[in-house]
């Protein structure tokens, strides 16, 4: 079962697509954090998801938030798609050794088929998950859903 809004975002460490590693707790306390998991890299409706975080990424920095887009998928295979999608700015993080593991920390990962559900999950500053949704893996995860509750998380 997938993490919920008011439960304590699970630690990490992982692989970036630009070198080096990224942990979330080094947000806590900074920034807020969009964890956009997602099937696999070189998929349409993953591209577009990761193409459309960019295409707003003014109004996530107005909001005092980053993006972390992540995937199975190894750390080069990472980078090479990285190159394909153009200019994007934010980390995209490889969960794969070991295998899936953050993905299941989060219970999003599909033990079936060994990749992640489209999974969305914003994660306050003090590191809780403020809002979470998982969506069927063809979906399009609507950016509007997550400013709506950046918008509720800096009421709090």
């Amino acid at each position: 079962m997938a993490l919920k809004a008011g439960d304590t975002a699970p630690d990490f460490e992982l692989r970036s697509h630009r070198g080096g590693t990224v942990k979330l707790s080094d947000f806590r306390g900074k920034k807020n954090v969009v964890v956009a998991f997602h099937p696999l890299a070189f998929t349409p409706v993953c591209a577009n998801q990761m193409t459309a975080y960019e295409s707003d990424r003014a109004r996530f920095d107005e909001s005092d938030t980053v993006v972390l887009g992540l995937s199975i998928d190894a750390q080069p295979a990472k980078a090479a798609w990285a190159q394909t999608l153009g200019s994007i700015s934010f980390d995209l993080l490889s969960d794969f050794y070991p295998h899936g593991e953050v993905a299941r920390q989060y219970g999003v990962l599909r033990e079936k088929d060994g990749i992640s559900e489209r999974a969305v999950f914003l994660v306050d500053k003090s590191g809780t998950i403020a809002w979470a949704r998982v969506y069927a893996i063809p979906e399009q995860p609507a950016n509007a859903d997550l400013f709506e509750a950046l918008e509720s998380t800096a009421r709090r």
